[in-house]
């Protein structure tokens, strides 16, 4: 592909479909990291030897480094090239796992957990790349299965790793995801094309530095503040610091002659729009992953389920198979309805899915219909975000948009998990002088409210964003849609 956009689709159909598969494949395992210790989270003190509140930081560390390396290893793939960010990216995940599988020291497990948040940015560069790498019929459907991951992953991610930690040592867990991590390596290198879609420009290392400081201030302050307490100052100043850093960083980019980040054209209507949705629909897909569980294994004493950990993963596990199943309705939707209209109805469906889930709380099959069509919906919204943005920036800024995109939708899963903590503690009920408060039923179906209402909401922005007109950049971009394929 030359440096101007052109399509990079592999000459024969069926090596297209081998590219698309591979990079399915490693976008969800390299998602998997994001749910591969919620089943040992509450061992962790006792495995690590350290303190509860050092040992969240184990789920805490990966979640920082995915959202850090999103937004820049888009931006090095637009200027280095897709293919060896994809491979780095790989490469950063075996070596984060084997750090975490071979380690019991927190300090070496912290390090390899955020190696592999690191190596999540192997997801919106795998998104850019597939719309280009996929065949013009499959293009949709392609782009869909990719973005899906970066929930699918998670939701998968759950049964399997509850079932390792239940039958194995933990450290299996990560020796599981080393030996993803090889395959993942191996066939990135191998079976996607090696192509010339570098676009000239520099690394803007101030602007990644500010990018960093200001998301992990906020991040940390969101992810934290329930357990520091949202009014200490430790909260506080890590939110506020941040925000101060991202604005400043902001004003240095705006400034700059080849950003890390292009803000004027994440100001564009069409983009700015998509990526305030992608905030709401994160928090709507993180919502129900964070409290269907926890009712799930509530003893049935306090209105809860009673199930174990691997049973609550099993009953969540369909979930994420519904949005792997959706994508194919997702692309045909893509086809005959337009980006907008499709991110606004998966939206929708999302926010059907929770108040379905207020009236379904009875037993764990019910949960688990409510839950499926939650999913869908997330599986029909995040197929349809990189399609909108992808449409409306520049294709050397392509990998760059995207992962910005996926930095916006963690922070709204960030953002939920904050929230539905603050919910969850604010309203319990004591099973027992002197036990621990659970929370109440009505804590839960307001968490279920909530996220109905940040799907609706994002199911209504969407709705502003223009519709797509062909502009001469998008007869341009039809152009080379139906140009020869090159390899």
């Amino acid at each position: 592909m030359s440096s101007q956009g052109a399509p990079v689709t592999p000459r024969t159909t069926g090596r297209a479909i081998a590219v698309v598969v591979v990079l399915c494949f490693s976008s969800l395992s390299a998602s998997l990291m994001q749910s591969l210790v919620i089943p040992i989270q509450s061992d962790l003190p006792r495995l690590l030897s350290t303190s509860p509140s050092t040992a969240s930081w184990v789920v805490t560390a990966t979640l920082l480094g995915g959202g850090v390396a999103m937004p820049i290893s888009g931006r090095l793939a637009d200027m280095y090239g897709k293919k060896p960010v994809l491979v780095v990216s790989a490469i950063i995940l075996l070596i984060g796992s084997l750090l975490c599988a071979v380690s019991s020291t927190v300090s070496v497990v912290l390090v390899g957990r955020v190696l592999q948040g690191i190596a999540m940015g192997y997801v919106p560069v795998a998104i850019s790349m597939v719309r280009e790498a996929a065949p013009p019929h499959l293009r949709n459907t392609a782009v869909a299965g990719v973005s899906a991951t970066l929930g699918v992953g998670g939701a998968l991610g759950l049964p399997l790793a509850a079932w390792i930690a239940q039958d194995f040592d933990w450290h299996v867990l990560f020796g599981v995801s080393a030996g993803l991590a090889v395959v993942m390596t191996v066939l990135t290198a191998t079976v996607v094309p090696h192509v010339r879609d570098a676009h000239p420009g520099r690394l803007d290392v101030v602007g990644a530095l500010g990018l960093a400081a200001g998301l992990v201030g906020v991040l940390v302050g969101v992810s934290k503040g329930n357990d520091w307490g949202w009014s200490s100052p430790s909260t506080i100043g890590m939110i506020s610091g941040g925000v101060v850093v991202l604005l400043l960083w902001g004003w240095y980019e705006l400034r700059d002659g080849d950003p890390l980040v292009d803000l004027r054209t994440s100001a564009r209507r069409p983009v700015l729009l998509t990526n305030i949705a992608a905030v709401l629909i994160g928090f709507g897909m993180m919502a129900q992953a964070i409290v269907v569980p926890q009712l799930l294994q509530m003893p049935g004493a306090a209105g809860g389920m009673g199930q174990t950990i691997l049973q609550a993963g099993l009953w969540m596990a369909p979930g994420g198979l519904m949005m792997m199943l959706f994508t194919p309705l997702s692309s045909r939707m893509l086809t005959s309805l337009g980006a907008r209209v499709t991110m606004s109805a998966g939206a929708g469906v999302l926010a059907l899915g929770y108040l379905v889930a207020t009236l379904l709380m009875d037993a764990p099959w019910q949960l688990m219909a409510a839950t499926c069509v939650i999913s869908a919906g997330v599986g029909i919204g995040y197929a349809a975000m990189p399609t909108l943005i992808l449409t409306n920036v520049p294709a050397a800024e392509s990998a760059a948009s995207v992962g910005l995109n996926s930095l916006m939708r963690s922070i709204g899963t960030t953002t939920a998990g904050a929230v539905m903590a603050v919910v969850l503690t604010s309203q319990t009920i004591e099973l027992a002088p002197g036990a621990p408060p659970v929370p109440s039923q009505g804590a839960f179906q307001l968490c279920f409210a909530i996220g109905a209402a940040a799907a609706a909401a994002g199911a209504a922005i969407v709705l502003f964003i223009p519709r797509q007109r062909r502009t001469r950049d998008a007869e341009a971009t039809a152009h080379k849609d139906t140009a020869p394929a090159t390899t």
